[in-house]
């Protein structure tokens, strides 16, 4: 009775038989894969008997226009600045209005935002999200991120590699951790037409992956491509994405003599089109917690070769559903691209083989329960009522 008093003064309403609000919050909705994972699950959970809302702290990007009805709170220029002082009273009063039970943040930047506002909202279950595996960021964002997750119930990751990495350095317990996969739409399974048109007896290999971030080390894929480039003239390497690094890996392109054997697509949104007019698809970033585009690849049957780093071989088992090879090892990367380049039937079979596990592991529907089960569970904790959440 105690804890149903307290979710009663907490929310403004008490338990009932109606499925509780669940509000989620993302930074932007620009198209790298943390945006687009975000959009997806918005849409899973919302065709659900789940009640979802969602906000984020910048209107903008691709995925903007699929979501419909989700809420701007914009900070200004800085967190800890005038504009996003008021952007969390409104958040805060937002969240009381619509008598929200979970409050859900989904990356670094709206956990700062989401968090304290819902904290001081009462919002009976307030929950984080960590989707990388952290080794990247400086001190001080890793130590305001930690003091948020604090003040959590729960706090999501979507690799066991990040779940440890939080669990040795933040100390954050066993029970606050879940572990929850990306989930794969059903688009990502289905046969596409693919983007580039088919040549014969050539070979594409490609990555895909915004060219804003060193850590993806595009670098190092096209000094693996000029390796491979000599000795399978047949080939063609195809880089996806844009960002302010694109230029310096043009240039970088020229002077490995790799000229026209290097497509630069640019930007895209058609991912399962593009993955779809690749035989092989390379990942050489040197951190990663759970990839999408590795995902992606598998679910559309493309083999892939990745470091073996974060939690890249919590999706590929080297050898079977693709091939891991030391980061950094750029001898290592280019022998297992050759190595398929070399026996189709090799491809053919790992990519089968990944677009099984795929679907059985990551498919929307079973990572969407998986989520319906850990709100319900932390509702639980705080006295709300079984609600049947029936798809």
């Amino acid at each position: 009775m105690q804890q149903y008093d307290t979710v009663k003064r907490a929310t403004g309403f008490a338990p009932g038989s109606d499925p509780p609000e669940i509000f989620l919050m993302a930074n932007t909705l620009e198209t790298g894969g943390g945006e687009r994972q975000f959009a997806v699950l918005a849409e899973g959970l919302g065709s659900s008997n789940l009640s979802v809302r969602l906000g984020c702290l910048r209107k903008k990007g691709a995925f903007a226009s699929r979501l419909n009805g989700i809420r701007e709170f914009p900070p200004g220029g800085s967190l800890l600045g005038l504009q996003s002082q008021r952007a969390r009273l409104a958040l805060r009063r937002h969240l009381k209005d619509e008598g929200i039970a979970v409050a859900h943040s989904f990356d670094f930047y709206s956990n700062l935002m989401l968090i304290p506002a819902a904290r001081l909202a009462g919002v009976p279950v307030v929950m984080g999200s960590h989707r990388q595996i952290g080794d990247l960021m400086s001190g001080p964002r890793f130590w305001v991120q930690e003091l948020m997750f604090q003040l959590c119930d729960r706090v999501v990751c979507n690799s066991k590699a990040g779940a440890d990495y939080l669990r040795r350095r933040a100390g954050l317990p066993e029970r606050k951790l879940a572990v929850i996969p990306n989930g794969l739409p059903d688009a990502a399974f289905a046969e596409s037409n693919p983007a580039l048109a088919p040549k014969s007896a050539v070979k594409r290999v490609g990555m895909i992956a915004r060219m804003n971030d060193r850590a993806k080390n595009h670098a190092a894929f096209l000094r693996i491509a000029s390796k491979v480039a000599a000795e399978y003239p047949d080939t063609e390497f195809v880089l996806v994405g844009d960002g302010h690094l694109r230029s310096e890996l043009e240039r970088q392109a020229k002077d490995l003599g790799l000229g026209e054997r290097v497509i630069f697509l640019g930007e895209r949104h058609d991912i399962p089109a593009v993955v779809g007019a690749l035989d092989i698809s390379v990942l050489t970033s040197v951190s990663e917690s759970l990839s999408n585009v590795i995902m992606e690849s598998m679910a559309a049957g493309v083999p892939v070769v990745a470091g073996c780093v974060g939690g890249n071989p919590e999706l590929v088992r080297d050898g079977e559903t693709g091939f891991l090879a030391p980061p950094g090892d750029d001898d290592a990367f280019a022998k297992a691209i050759g190595r398929m380049l070399e026996q189709p039937e090799l491809r053919a079979a790992i990519g089968a083989k990944a677009k099984s596990e795929a679907r059985a592991r990551f498919s929307l529907r079973k990572v969407c329960v998986q989520y319906e089960e850990l709100y319900r569970s932390a509702l639980a904790e705080k006295g709300w009522p079984h609600v049947a959440w029936a798809r």
